[in-house]
């Protein structure tokens, strides 16, 4: 049977959904990674591998397969790390599948197990919450996720994980963060005259666009004679 966990891509600003398959099946022991992964998903491989390790679990004798799919979208990024090794921990019957089944996962795995963060956390929480699932995301990063408005489950490393699914340590859901206050700088009131000038800066500011400014001078000594 398959395993399932979701995640995301991400092209440009837009975070596209992803599933990671892992299967076990009999064979000589391996772990394939497939589905148009880069080089740091191919790594995923070592770290999850290490990071399972940490926890003193060991992987099965079994032929590993992850398939992330639509197999013809390209993967880049290290925040495959954490499905993947969700996914296998769900094939290998230590995670419910149905705990899984309404969550988005991102996050890059250190090797002692720690869940690390990986760019992009907030693109991830706002595809959850407009797929109605929840996000699981590193806890360095769950302040920023919440600004989404979805339901957030910020894990240090797997080993919480894991005990907040089996029910033994709950993780507590991280609050939105606080807003820098603004900072004051120079007010164009505080310019006398120059309305040329001033209405140049204005407009570009408006509407979002380069300026540059050049003080040109005429040095009238070098034309005398």
């Amino acid at each position: 049977m398959v395993a399932v966990v979701a995640t995301v891509a991400y092209l440009g600003l837009e975070a596209r959904g992803v599933e990671v398959q892992c299967q076990l099946s009999s064979g000589l022991p391996s772990f394939r990674v497939v589905g148009l992964p880069d080089k740091a998903v191919g790594e995923s491989r070592e770290r999850v591998h290490s990071a399972l390790a940490a926890m003193g679990l060991s992987l099965p004798p079994k032929r590993i397969t992850v398939n992330l799919s639509p197999a013809d979208l390209p993967k880049e990024g290290s925040h495959y790390d954490l499905p993947i090794a969700l996914a296998l921990l769900s094939a290998m019957g230590i995670i419910d599948r149905e705990a899984l089944a309404d969550q988005v996962a991102v996050g890059e795995l250190a090797l002692d197990g720690r869940v690390i963060a990986s760019p992009g956390v907030l693109l991830a929480a706002l595809y959850a919450g407009a797929s109605d699932r929840g996000l699981i995301c590193p806890a360095s990063q769950g302040t920023e996720a919440s600004w989404a408005g979805t339901a957030v489950l910020a894990a240090p490393d797997l080993i919480a994980l894991l005990n907040h699914f089996k029910g033994t340590q709950a993780l507590s859901p991280p609050l939105p963060g606080e807003p820098d206050p603004p900072r004051r700088g120079p007010d164009l009131k505080q310019v006398k005259g120059q309305e040329v000038a001033r209405r140049a800066l204005e407009i570009a500011a408006a509407g979002g666009h380069n300026l540059l400014m050049v003080h040109a001078c005429c040095d009238l000594s070098s034309r005398a004679g």
